[in-house]
């Protein structure tokens, strides 16, 4: 019998698939311990799958041997229990290359990597990408999620995504986070169709269900409360359209605290407060959140009653 094709209507991943924090000690050295009890803390609350290494887990402020030991780490103590992304990008194409390998060995279920860029001002051609995009693919077997975000300053043409998801073998997942990202979901999967396997929200949730209704099928959001961002997606992927804008109106409130006030260390002190990390500071020279931020987010989530907040009491 053959294998059913990969495509939208029968993806290999699909829901919510939050990013995991980095956890660190006071003093900036990783805290493992805690990023354990992270890990289980958001698989509990209902994640079906965790992404790793991610601009919301402070990738940027990683060295390269701690990403190896968090990859590592994460992937043996997972053990199968859901699937894993690992962000691998790099402007290299070689070290992206390498980094993505190393992953999949470990056990990664896809790598997520954006366009090369670096700073404010190196970028290089769509050609270039797309010969970045193809050399990755050709030294994995996974399958790669492209995302699309406004922190490569690289313009990605909904033309261009689904040219590559047509023409590059595993490059079947984007991640769309730009202004108008419904409109672009809408428009991917138009030009390339089944090709398109996963088109997906991103950006904290805050534009969920407008995306939902342009056709994505996963979410990659916060890791402070995937129970309920899932609350949403159940509901939605289950046809009842107006429940999840009900669960989407009543969570709306903590999705924007968290994209527009407290940003990827939200997670991070929901987790504190509930007692699921020993620490929530962010590694210098990212500044922590100021008491008030942090103030308000717990008044907002605690409205809501998230998971996180009794995880570890």
């Amino acid at each position: 019998m053959q294998a059913l094709q990969h495509s939208r209507q029968n993806p290999r991943f699909k829901g919510v698939f939050p990013v995991a924090p980095t956890t660190f000690f006071d003093d900036g050295t990783l805290d493992l311990a805690s990023q354990k009890r992270c890990i289980d803390f958001m698989i509990d609350a209902g994640s079906q799958g965790i992404c790793i290494l991610a601009n919301f887990s402070e990738q940027f402020l990683l060295g390269d041997d701690e990403r190896e030991v968090l990859t590592r780490t994460v992937l043996e103590h997972v053990a199968g229990r859901v699937p894993i992304i690992v962000t691998t990008t790099h402007f290299s194409t070689h070290v992206c290359v390498e980094r993505s390998r190393r992953a999949q060995a470990m056990g990664a279920a896809m790598v997520m990597v954006m366009p090369p860029y670096h700073g404010a001002t190196f970028r290089v051609s769509e050609a270039q990408i797309y010969s970045f995009y193809q050399q990755l693919s050709d030294a994995i077997s996974i399958p790669i999620m492209v995302q699309d975000a406004p922190a490569s300053g690289t313009p990605l043409s909904p033309a261009f995504l689904a040219r590559m998801a047509q023409e590059i073998e595993h490059v079947a997942y984007f991640k769309i986070e730009t202004a108008g990202a419904a409109s672009k979901l809408r428009e991917l999967i138009r030009l390339a169709d089944a090709a398109v396997e996963g088109p997906w929200d991103g950006e904290e949730a805050i534009t969920l269900l407008a995306d939902l209704d342009a056709g994505a099928t996963g979410a990659m959001t916060g890791g402070g409360y995937p129970d309920g961002i899932r609350r949403i997606t159940d509901a939605y992927f289950a046809g009842k359209r107006e429940e999840a804008v009900e669960q989407y109106m009543r969570w709306l409130p903590l999705i924007n605290y968290e994209n527009r006030q407290a940003g990827f260390l939200a997670a991070k002190a929901l987790m504190k407060e509930g007692g699921v990390i020993t620490c929530e500071a962010p590694r210098h020279p990212w500044p922590g959140m100021h008491p008030e931020v942090r103030k308000g987010l717990l008044e907002v989530a605690r409205r809501l009653d998230p998971v996180v907040l009794r995880w570890g009491r």
